[in-house]
C-alpha cells in the first residue's frame, strides 16, 4: 500500500494500519521530510464542538478526540494534550438565544451538557492550564457579567457573555505527528522521498505511481493524503473533486507586556468590527484595492491563544478576516499587513492589546491552504477507480480531525465494519441528488 503525502494525515493513517491493525508494506511517500508543509503550522487546538446539522462531525470529532486521548496516555502525555477549551465571546446580548439553542442542539447530538450561569453565585468552574483527565464535555454559557469579570478579569467591558466549550483545548502537533511516526516506522512503515509526476490507471484501476527521478512505484491500493494538492492528484485519476484552496494564516508573537494570560482558554471575539484606525491610517489603506476592506466592517472570529507552559510569553493569533482562494503556492504569499490588523483585531477582545499600537511586537507569521468542500467537512474512503482512496478535505481542522479521520479510512482498507457517521464524508456522496438539495439550507453556525 502506498500513502502518498506525509502530513499529519498520512502519518497517522500509517500508524492506525500499521501500529493499531498490523497491516504490513506500507510505504509513505513525499516529495518533503514528513509533517514539513504545513502540519508543522497549525494553531494545534482541538474542539469537538461542531452543532450541526446532522451530528456527524460531533461523532467524528469525538472519536478523533478519544484517540487522541488514548495516545496521550500511551505516550506518557508526550504532545502536551491539555483540555482548557474555547472561550466564545460576545459583546451583543441579542447573539444570546442562538447561542442557547445552538448549544442545546450540540448537546442533543452528543457534544455534552449545557450548563447556564445566570447569576454570579453560578458553579462555573473554569479549565486547568495543564492536563486533560476529569475534566467536563458540553458548554457552559456565561450570561452573568460579574461571573465572567471575575473568571476573566482581562476580557474587554464590551464583552456580555461567553460560551465555553469544554471538550477542546490544544497539543503539540509537531510531537504528536513524530510520536506517531517513530512507531509507524518501528511497526516496518517506510518512507520515501520523491516527486510524483504521473499516477497511472487503466480498466479503473490504479496501477502505479510515476516519479521525477524516473522510478516507477507499482501499486495495488493508493492513499491520496496530499493536503492542499489533493484536487490536482485525484483529477490524474480522472476524479474533478469540489474541492478549492483557500490561504490561511496565523501569527506568532511575544506577549513581552503579559496582555494574553498565561491560563486561559482559546479566546474568540465572536461578533464582526471595525478596526479603530488613526485619520492617517485610514487614508493610507484607501490608496489601494486590496486593502480598501481593512476600512470597513471586518468578520468575527479574531481569536488567540498562549503558546509554551508558564514562564513563556509566547502566544498565537488568527484571523480569517481574507482568505483568498488560489492554487497552491510554496512559501506561502505573505500579507505584510496581517500581523497589525491581526493584533488590532484582538483589542475587541483584551483591550490591553492596544498598548502594542506603539511598539508592535516581532511578529512570525506561516500558515497554509485550508482543502474545503462545499460544506466543510473530509473526504474519507474510496473512489470510483478501484484500488484507490481518499483522506483530504481536512480543511482548518487537520490535527484534530486527524485520528477520527485516519482510523475511519483504515476501517474501509480493511473490511472492517464502518461508524454510522461513514456515509457523511464518503467522497462519492454529492452523487446523490438529495444530498446536493439538502445542502443548500445548511448554515455556518457550526464553523468556526
Amino acid at each position: 500500500m502506498l500513502i502518498l503525502g506525509a502530513g499529519i494525515a498520512g502519518v497517522s493513517l500509517a500508524y492506525h494500519l500499521a501500529v493499531r491493525r498490523g497491516v504490513r508494506n506500507i510505504l509513505l511517500l513525499d516529495e518533503r521530510p514528513p509533517l514539513t508543509l504545513t502540519s508543522d503550522k497549525s494553531t494545534e487546538a482541538y474542539r469537538n464542538w461542531w452543532p450541526g446539522p446532522d451530528g456527524a462531525m460531533i461523532a467524528l470529532m469525538n472519536r478523533s478526540i478519544d484517540l487522541l486521548e488514548e495516545l496521550a496516555e500511551e505516550s506518557a502525555e508526550r504532545f502536551h494534550l491539555n483540555r482548557r477549551g474555547y472561550l466564545f465571546v460576545t459583546g451583543r446580548a441579542e447573539r444570546l438565544a442562538r447561542w442557547r439553542a445552538t448549544a442545546e442542539r450540540a448537546s442533543r447530538m452528543g457534544a455534552g451538557a449545557l450548563r447556564l450561569h445566570e447569576s454570579a453565585s453560578g458553579e462555573y468552574r473554569p479549565a486547568p492550564a495543564e492536563g486533560w483527565r476529569g475534566q467536563p464535555d458540553g458548554a457552559d454559557l456565561i450570561t452573568d457579567r460579574a461571573l465572567l469579570r471575575r473568571h476573566y478579569p482581562s476580557l474587554s467591558e464590551r464583552a456580555v457573555a461567553a460560551l465555553h466549550v469544554r471538550r477542546a483545548g490544544w497539543l503539540s502537533a509537531q510531537q504528536l505527528g513524530m510520536y506517531l511516526l517513530e512507531r509507524a516506522r518501528a511497526a516496518g512503515v517506510e518512507f520515501h522521498r520523491g516527486r510524483v509526476t504521473r499516477l497511472a490507471h487503466s480498466r479503473n484501476r490504479v496501477r502505479a505511481v510515476h516519479l521525477e527521478d524516473g522510478s516507477r512505484i507499482p501499486v495495488e491500493r493508493l492513499v491520496l493524503a496530499p493536503g492542499p494538492f489533493l484536487r490536482p492528484l485525484a483529477a490524474q485519476l480522472g476524479v474533478d473533486l469540489p474541492v478549492v484552496t483557500e490561504r490561511h494564516c496565523k501569527v506568532a508573537f511575544e506577549d513581552h507586556l503579559g496582555v494574553i494570560p498565561r491560563d486561559v482558554p482559546l479566546l474568540i471575539w465572536s461578533d464582526s468590527q471595525k478596526l479603530d484606525w488613526t485619520p492617517e491610517e485610514r487614508a493610507f489603506l484607501e490608496e489601494a484595492e486590496d486593502t480598501r476592506p481593512l476600512n470597513g466592517l471586518l468578520p468575527s472570529g479574531v481569536h488567540t491563544r498562549p503558546e509554551g507552559g508558564a514562564d513563556s510569553r509566547s502566544a498565537v493569533a488568527l484571523w480569517e478576516y481574507h482568505t483568498p482562494v488560489e492554487e497552491p503556492v510554496f512559501p506561502l504569499p505573505q500579507d505584510d499587513l496581517y500581523p497589525e490588523v491581526t493584533l488590532r483585531g484582538l483589542e475587541a477582545i483584551l483591550p490591553a492589546m492596544r498598548t502594542y499600537r506603539e511598539y508592535l511586537p516581532r511578529p512570525a507569521v506561516d500558515g497554509g491552504y485550508y482543502v474545503k468542500t462545499p460544506e466543510n467537512r473530509p473526504l474519507v474512503g474510496p473512489l470510483p477507480v478501484e484500488g484507490a482512496y481518499l483522506l483530504g478535505a481536512l480543511s482548518g481542522y487537520g490535527i484534530m480531525a486527524s485520528q477520527g479521520a485516519a482510523d475511519l479510512l483504515a476501517a474501509h482498507l480493511t473490511g472492517e465494519s464502518l461508524p454510522p457517521y461513514a456515509p457523511a464524508f464518503h467522497p462519492r456522496r454529492y452523487e446523490d441528488p438529495a444530498y446536493r438539495r439538502k445542502l443548500a439550507s445548511w448554515r455556518d453556525d457550526w464553523q468556526l
